[in-house]
């Protein structure tokens, strides 16, 4: 068993390593020149995303679309993965975070305008669409596509749900003064998860629309306070992120830089990790949404890698540094992981400090058991069709329930590496469609307002 786990771990860190990186940043790299830099389109795409479109086909509208891939996007990542990013890689990994997730905007741009465009129309009326479809009728490749759906309904049920709800249990453990058994923070969360997820696409963005909204300005007001705390060290903390994002060196506070390569490696690893661009998970709710052509949602889908990695990761970056070099007490030579540091640093902030990481915990863990929920059960339709839906809704509330009780180190490493291998098939889409992308966003990024009138085929799934 002990040859097992440390084979999964090795896997896990080489395909998260170099092959990972290269691939992703290299399609980021490539897709940004092929749209003709589709960033600078970043205002009209949150524009697009409060302005409704209720008369184009689809089931929720651009703004639940959005909020339903931030649900299962800003997750526990934005908060302990960036800490992580920071212990392994130094302050400087906070500006490959941020680099990473400004060019993932145009992957993530990509990717959506795809599903939307090779989306379906199931026997119920209801849309699908997603990288297997985009594989199937784009490029005639459905068995990658079967490949994409398999390894996402596989990973939904580990690094969507049970790291998730685990991670809920673990924060109130160790910030609740008084003890709540996990097995009743696992049932509460599985009944809370089974009266939203139950009710389908609509129910699930109903209640991210409301949510993510309010827990994306909770805690980004609460780290706005964190560095007016911190005004003295800001500066310096910017100084620090900027210079050891490419030299090494050390700063106040025992931070230590190691030099481009690793700031770069884990910087660029937990931004591409945070934002899920190119893993295909956005653009399966991305096709639901009701658009009047694929270039005007694909905008809108885009900006959810600018609120996630630009804002949120940058956010906590900030406070993470300047709470460090501000904060002797915080020893780093006793902190032995990424979320032990975030901890320990938002800890020094009295009473806030532990408000805001257990909320901000608690909501985005739950939110991405939502989204992800709903990538699940997509991809578990496509390939089982609409008979597998109760099936897959009932196994994902079991495993909430039984998942603060779980050990779940080995979970959330096979899990790691679905993800991966999810993106895989997704970006030989992205990249072999490419000319397709090109095409379709130099027609429509000057005829928003465009009907396109192709017929959406029916599915008899």
């Amino acid at each position: 068993m002990d040859a097992i786990i440390t084979f999964i771990n090795w896997l896990d860190d080489f395909i998260w390593g170099i092959p990972m990186i290269v691939l992703l940043l290299g399609t980021h790299l490539f897709m940004t020149v092929r749209t003709g830099f589709i960033q600078r389109k970043l205002f009209t795409g949150i524009r697009l995303s409060v302005t409704k479109d209720p008369d184009s086909p689809g089931d929720v509208s651009q703004f639940q679309a959005l909020t339903t891939a931030l649900a299962s996007t800003i997750g526990t990542g934005n908060i302990i993965g960036v800490g992580t990013a920071i212990f392994l890689g130094g302050p400087g990994a906070v500006f490959w975070c941020w680099i990473a997730g400004v060019f993932g905007i145009a992957t993530k741009y990509a990717e959506s305008l795809i599903a939307v465009k090779y989306r379906v129309r199931t026997r119920d009326g209801k849309m699908q669409g997603g990288a297997m479809y985009a594989l199937e009728r784009g490029l005639n490749l459905k068995w990658l596509g079967v490949a994409f759906a398999l390894l996402a309904t596989i990973a939904s049920f580990g690094i969507g749900c049970g790291t998730q709800i685990n991670a809920i249990a673990e924060v109130i453990e160790n910030n609740v003064p008084f003890h709540i058994p996990p097995i009743a923070i696992g049932i509460v969360g599985g009944i809370l998860t089974a009266v939203v997820i139950i009710g389908g696409i609509q129910s699930i963005a109903s209640v991210c629309e409301k949510l993510v909204p309010f827990m994306a300005i909770f805690y980004v007001l609460g780290c706005i306070i964190i560095l007016g705390i911190n005004f003295d060290t800001l500066l310096p903390a910017i100084g620090a992120i900027l210079r050891l994002a490419f030299t090494p060196g050390a700063v106040a506070g025992g931070l230590v830089g190691q030099g481009l390569l690793i700031a770069l490696r884990f910087g660029v690893a937990r931004g591409l990790f945070s934002n899920e661009s190119g893993m295909g998970s956005a653009p399966l709710v991305a096709s639901a949404a009701q658009t009047r052509n694929p270039v005007r949602q694909a905008l809108v889908s885009s900006t959810g890698t600018f609120w996630d990695t630009v804002v949120v990761c940058l956010m906590t970056g900030l406070v993470l540094v300047t709470t460090i070099m501000k904060n002797p007490s915080i020893n780093m030579d006793s902190v032995t992981d990424g979320g032990q540091l975030t901890t320990l640093a938002f800890s020094q902030i009295p009473v806030l400090g532990p408000i805001i990481l257990v909320v901000g915990i608690i909501t985005f863990a739950w939110s991405t058991i939502l989204g992800w929920s709903y990538y699940g059960e997509r991809c578990a339709q496509y390939l089982w069709g609409k008979k597998s839906l109760l099936p897959y809704k009932l196994i994902f509330v079991a495993v909430v329930v039984v998942g603060p009780v779980l050990a779940l180190d080995l979970v959330w490493t096979i899990a790691d590496i679905l993800n991966a291998l999810m993106a895989i098939p997704n970006l030989i889409a992205v990249l072999l469609l490419s000319g397709v992308i090109a095409k379709e966003t130099r027609h429509y990024l000057n005829n928003l307002d465009e009907v396109d009138k192709t017929e959406i085929p029916c599915v008899d799934k």
